[in-house]
């Protein structure tokens, strides 16, 4: 049973900063690039790096998360020794205790751990868009006999106290850390994926065990740089992406349909993988027009589709128009609907003759730290009636009626959420 490297992907985050896009899904089962899945990209990185065992901590809203991961056949992952584990909270006999910190959860999980008597335990979390290779960290981190290794990218120095901030010496050996400083001395920013020895982690998790929602940027890096431990920085200069607000969610997804992306999801080295339904190719019929868009499968296109991303099975009607928006699976436009910078959960049905994305950016009502750009978000499985015009920096969610419309229409900065939907 042993394995040389283990990996514990976090991925129990309601990810609240998406707004009504996860108000019922975990934010790494959250849709992105048409066909894929936020969780998609950390478990393939950890197959094409040769790492065959994942433990997988889910928490917030966990039945898309784990329907989705299933046995892990896409990803290979589907084995007798190792393979995907999905590890939820779960009650023990003294007591029943939720996950409350990023290492508390790994706490948790020790036994799961100890199974496989591995060498080195990877830490990842489940809400980054990126590609790397684990197999080239894990390479520095025994080189340099590391006790811990963190990987961290720089960042420019004005962004840098949004993260925790690791000081180096010349040979990448880690002299201080600080966790989101208001005055950043580095801007070497830690991406939250560590190798740890598992012995180091193993007495490390253990020691702080009753310190209230164990962290590692605040609890376990700073016991273990006390303890005189080796920690050391791997740097990444690869595309990275937290897409954890609504306005880098946008923009991560618009970045994969510019002509040359940065971010290229068709590499044949470095492939993504998914759980893919089988269903029907795309149909476009003749008037249809698309132009700069990823388009799902089994889509049925009549209208007009311009830089947008399309996820599977949607219907986009005659005469409508989507331009720089993301419609995720299953979504049903009606027609001569116009659709502008807007992002549009699966399952939603909207409505004929309808315009998203209309007149005046305004402040929002509902949640300004959350709704802070020119879209209009839509929650899954929303309906929106025929003929209403909804402005800009605004959210919906659930099945909405006309008279939720005053004069047919939701204006810059308003908010529609039906009983029963979380914000």
């Amino acid at each position: 049973m042993k394995k040389e490297m283990v990996a514990m992907l976090l991925a129990g985050g309601q990810g609240s900063r998406l707004g009504v896009l996860t108000s019922s899904v975990a934010k790494p089962a959250v849709a992105f690039g048409g066909k894929y899945r936020i969780i998609d990209f950390p478990l393939s990185n950890c197959i094409n790096s040769g790492i065959d065992t994942v433990g997988v901590l889910t928490q917030y809203q966990p039945l898309r998360l784990n329907r989705h991961i299933g046995i892990g056949i896409p990803w290979d992952l589907d084995r007798n020794n190792g393979g995907v584990t999905v590890l939820p909270p779960y009650e023990r006999s003294d007591n029943s205790e939720w996950y409350t910190g990023t290492a508390n959860a790994i706490y948790q999980n020790l036994a799961y751990m100890e199974m496989y008597d591995p060498d080195y335990i990877l830490i990842l979390s489940g809400d980054h868009i990126y590609k790397m290779d684990y197999e080239v960290m894990l390479d520095f981190h025994k080189e340099n006999n590391a006790d811990v290794t963190i990987a961290a990218m720089p960042v420019p120095i004005e962004e840098a106290s949004r993260f925790g901030v690791v000081i180096t010496d010349e040979n990448r050996q880690i002299q201080e850390f600080e966790e989101k400083p208001e005055h950043p001395r580095s801007n070497l920013a830690s991406m939250g994926i560590y190798i740890f020895n598992w012995k180091v982690l193993r007495d490390s998790l253990i020691k702080l065990k009753d310190q209230p929602g164990c962290d590692f940027g605040k609890h376990i890096i700073p016991y273990c740089h006390e303890q005189k431990k080796r920690l050391f920085a791997y740097e990444y200069n690869g595309y990275w992406k937290d897409v954890g607000t609504l306005g880098s969610y946008w923009e991560a997804n618009m970045e994969l349909i510019d002509l040359i992306p940065e971010f290229n999801l068709y590499e044949e080295y470095w492939k993504i993988y998914t759980k893919s339904e089988n269903v029907a190719p795309q149909y476009l019929s003749p008037e249809s027009i698309v132009d700069t868009s990823i388009i799902g499968e089994g889509t049925e296109i009549y209208g007009q589709v311009y830089n947008s991303v399309v996820g599977a099975g949607v219907r986009i009607g005659k005469g409508a128009v989507i331009r720089n928006s993301i419609i995720m699976k299953e979504c049903e436009i009606g027609e001569n609907t116009i659709i502008d910078k807007s992002i549009i959960a699966d399952k939603t049905t909207i409505g004929a003759n309808c315009k998203l994305g209309v007149g005046e950016y305004a402040e929002s009502t509902l949640n300004p730290k959350v709704y802070a750009f020119d879209l209009v978000t839509v929650g899954e499985e929303s309906v929106i009636p025929d003929g209403v015009s909804i402005g800009k920096n605004t959210a919906i969610s659930g099945v909405t009626e006309p008279s939720d419309y005053p004069g047919g229409m939701l204006p810059g900065g308003g908010a529609i959420i039906k009983e029963g939907d979380r914000v």
